[in-house]
Parts: structure tokens; sequence; C-alpha cells
């Protein structure tokens, strides 16, 4: 399968395309501005401290503070306690969670520091100033998740320089390739950090392991010193920016070749290349064709269609994906595909078809949280299980953590994917200042319904003797119209006349209404 790296660099954003076999399959978006902080380290002040959800918020220099959980607290007595549980018990194969490394790296050994029970109001202290790195940016209305639990992702490994723990990457298999790794890393370490071998590390060799530590190594002594020479609240370490965390992340080890449209970043990742990988020769090339290169490799297209609600399936089929505050809804339905045998065999096709576009479509538009995938029902046994076999077959892909549960009688598939970064739509889009983020408008017709039944309300209590009503256009040639009856009848009723004026500037649910008095006819003269 040939996979690549598609990079559009602009002033004032980089995007960055995974294609496998010509399709894209994620994205990347980064923007010269405060949401793309994943990773970052900043020195952060206390800002409150909530016994009641044992969190504390922190201030990091954001409009929004930032969210601190107390298994995310680790200080001097509660590092020492933790060294003490590790030498009790092996933690070297959990695979609970994962460290707060950037929303690229999803591969490395889950892993998460024991912390022991203490409350919240025992660790932090308004006011306190705090190192912590930034575990998800901001999503919606929530402030970023942070943590103490610092890790610095690199080539080969992740340092974690507050734990003291030996982790290999879960796709390295080989129990002797694990062995050597862990023996040759006990043989270099010189201090109780912890380190997690990426997948990367594969076959690494003891002199770039070893230059590997040293650099992690004094990455961290260039944020230590930095962290004691300012105040709170400010930016501490910025992780690599888009294009190369997918050099680091992906190219050798997820794509074959890399290709960008800017000469001045092109160089720059060659230069990143010679000093971190220079014994590894990979494919980059500079894009020099006029047609932007987003256009020429048909992406830009599938990252609009990636905003839609409905998704169609080859067969004529179709899924709708409705996204809320808590979780994701799938629906699943057969549209225009009818079948060519029976019912049930039309219903497994149509289920089999949508868990290979919703496994690309969660993925694509980094869909995480809570998911709802409402199949449509199926009798036979059989059927249902072989729809969740290939679910499960088809998450394999996904390099995000992912848990699927069981068909449950209802016919719905519950999963969760892990989610660090804010999903494709959230990236790209806002509310819609039309309908407010509802989705939906008032009909025209339930909108000159409103405008009756209110005229007829406050006519009562009015002491003009006619009306005006200002309306959206549309809604002007509805009452001129096929709403027209509504008019008559009103002024039949009320003996007065109404008069509907076009506003052109209004939203097409607002109106106002006016009353006045008819002018007085001048008594004529009369005629001698």
């Amino acid at each position: 399968m040939l996979k690549e790296l598609v990079v559009n660099c602009a002033p004032h954003e980089t995007r960055v395309a995974l294609l496998e076999n010509g399709t894209i399959v994620e994205v990347f978006n980064e923007r010269r501005d405060d949401t793309s902080i994943s990773g970052n380290i900043y020195k952060g002040r206390v800002q409150r401290v909530l016994p009641g959800m044992q969190a504390a918020f922190v201030d990091i220099g954001f409009e929004q503070a930032a969210f601190l959980y107390v298994d995310d607290v680790l200080d001097s007595a509660s590092l020492k306690l933790c060294r003490q549980l590790e030498q009790d018990t092996d933690t070297e194969e959990q695979d609970d969670a994962e460290p707060a490394v950037n929303d690229m790296d999803e591969e490395s050994e889950s892993w998460k520091a024991p912390v022991p029970e203490c409350a919240i109001q025992e660790l932090l202290v308004e006011g306190q100033e705090i190192l912590v790195q930034v575990a998800k940016s901001s999503i919606g209305s929530k402030g970023p998740r942070v943590t103490t639990h610092i890790s610095l992702a690199g080539r080969y490994m992740v340092l974690m320089p507050t734990v003291d723990h030996i982790g290999i990457s879960r796709r390295i298999t080989d129990e002797t390739e694990r062995t050597r790794l862990r023996d040759m890393l006990k043989g270099l370490r010189k201090n109780n950090f912890g380190y997690i071998f990426r997948t990367q590390a594969k076959d690494i060799d003891k002199e770039t392991l070893s230059k590997e530590i040293e650099f992690l190594n004094n990455t961290w002594q260039d944020i230590q010193e930095r962290n004691r020479s300012i105040s709170a609240t400010a930016l501490v370490y910025k992780d690599l920016n888009a294009t190369f965390r997918a050099v680091r992340d992906l190219l050798a080890n997820e794509a074959d070749k890399l290709i960008i449209d800017s000469k001045k970043e092109y160089e720059r990742v060659q230069n990143f290349l010679n000093k971190l990988m220079p014994d590894v020769h990979l494919s980059v090339e500079l894009y020099q064709d006029k047609e932007p290169i987003f256009d020429a490799y048909n992406i830009e297209g599938d990252i609009t269609r990636a905003l839609n609600k409905k998704v169609w399936l080859k067969s004529g089929g179709y899924i709708i994906i409705e996204q809320t505050e808590a979780l994701v809804a799938i629906d699943v339905n057969t549209g225009r595909y009818v079948g060519k045998r029976n019912f049930d065999e039309t219903i497994l096709k149509t289920n089999l078809e949508a868990v290979k576009e919703i496994a690309y479509q969660v993925r694509l538009r980094n869909i995480g949280g809570i998911i709802i995938i409402d199949f449509i029902d199926m009798r036979k046994t059989s059927h249902k299980d072989k729809v969740m076999a290939q679910m499960h077959e088809a998450m394999k892909k996904d390099k995000s953590q992912t848990n699927v549960l069981p068909l449950t009688e209802l016919g719905l598939v519950q999963m969760t994917r892990k989610r660090t970064r804010r999903n494709l739509t959230r990236t790209l889009c806002e509310p819609c200042f039309y309908c407010n983020g509802t989705g939906y408008l008032l009909s025209g017709k339930s909108i000159c319904y409103k405008i009756y039944r209110d005229l007829a309300a406050e006519a009562k209590d009015m002491m003009g003797n006619r009306f005006t009503v200002k309306v959206h256009p549309e809604i002007a040639q509805l009452f001129h119209g096929s709403e027209n009856h509504l008019l008559v009848s009103l002024e039949s009723k009320l003996s007065k006349p109404i008069s509907i004026y076009p506003e052109a500037h209004y939203h097409i649910e607002e109106y106002h209404i006016f009353e006045s008095l008819a002018p007085k006819p001048l008594k004529q003269k009369e005629m001698h």
C-alpha cells in the first residue's frame, strides 16, 4: 500500500494529509492561533481548587482556564510513593491509558503513573505556580486538559521525567527484541526517568539510543531552566508544528513519501531529517506545479465532503453523522438501495458497507469520545456476528485507542475513541449565525401563523386603526400569495387594514408589528 504525506503550507495555516493509495484517511490542521496547543508546556498558576470535583482550574495564559484532575497532579510526596509502588508491582506492561504526548503519537505503549489516593486540596493551593503540559486542546466550551506528568516525544522514545518506568510499543511484538531494548536502556539510563520505546525503535543500535536519550534529557534540562527563570503564566516549551510532527511520527513508519509545496519548509524538513534521522534516507519532494497541491491530489473536495452530515454508500444506502455536546450518533439507512434477493440480505449488505464507511469517516473526521451507531435491525444472529466481526476488523487500522462494545438488543453499537484534539468539524466550522447552531428554522408557513396569532392577541390592547407588519421578503411573498387568506381573515376579524412590508436585512424569523392612526380626511369647503 502506497502511503503519502501531502503538506500544504501557508503563512496562516499548515495542513497535512495522509493518503493511502491516493485516498485521504487523515488530515491535520494547524493554524497560527491558540487552537493547537496540545503537547505544549506552560508555567501556570492555580486559579481555583475544587474539592467537590477533585480537580483544579489552572491559568496558563488563555481566556479559558485549563482543567487539571487530581490523578494528573504529581508532587514530590506522591512521586516518592509512586516509586515505592513501582518497586512492589510490575507496571511495565499496563495498557490502560496513554502518556500525554502529542496528538499524532497514538502508538506508544499505554501507561499511566500510579497516583496515591490524595485529595486535590492536599496537593494544590490557589495561587501556586505549577508546570503543566497540555494533554488535550480546548474543545468547544471546554478549556484545555492539562497534566503534570510531562512527556517529551523523540524519534525513537518518549521521555517521562516525573516517573520511573520503562515501556515498549505494543507494535513491537518480538519478545527477544523487547528484552534487548529493555536491557540496553537499563545499561544506558543514568537517572530514574521513565522511557517508552516507540515503534521506530525496533532494531535500534546502542549508539543511536544513547544519542536519543541525551537529546531528550537535554531538552528536559532546558525546560527546567526556563521554568526557574520565568514567572507564571508563560509558555515554557512549544511542541513541534504539524509538519515536523508528521515527519517525526508518520514518515518512514506510516508513510513512504512526503510532498510539500513550500520551498522554505522543504529546506527546514531536510535539515530536520539530517539532524534527527541522519542514518535514514526518506523521500521528500518539493511540489512546484501551479495548481494548488490539495487540488492536484483531490484532497480539497474530500475534506469538504467530510463536513457533510449525510454520507452516501456505493449501493445507494447512506449514513447520517450527528454531533452533540456529549456524543456522536451515526444512523445507517438503506436509502435508495432495494436489494436483489431478500430483505435480510439487503439489510446485511447495507450494514456491512456502512461499517467500512463509518470506520473511514471516524478516522478522517477525527471523531472522538462516545460514539453510538444505529445499524439497521437484523433478525439473524449470524448476520449480527458478521457485522460486529467486520466492525472490529475495520477499527484495527485506526491508530487512536478504540473500544467497541457488543451489539445491543436495540441494534445499537456503543464505542469510544481516544480524543486528544478537536475533530475536523470543530476545527473548520463554527455554529451557524443564522440558526444559532440548531440546524433548523421555522418554516415560512409557521412564521405566518405565528404573526397571525401575535396580531390577534396584541390588537386588543392597541389604539391604532391600522397595522403595519415588517417581515423578511420570503414571508411577505407568502402573505401576498398562498397565505393571503390569513390577512383577509384577520382584517375582517379586527375591522382594521393590515399592511405587509418586506425588509431585506431581516432574519427570516424576524418580524415587527406597528400600529398607526390613519389620517382623517380634510373637510372640503362648500362651493358657492
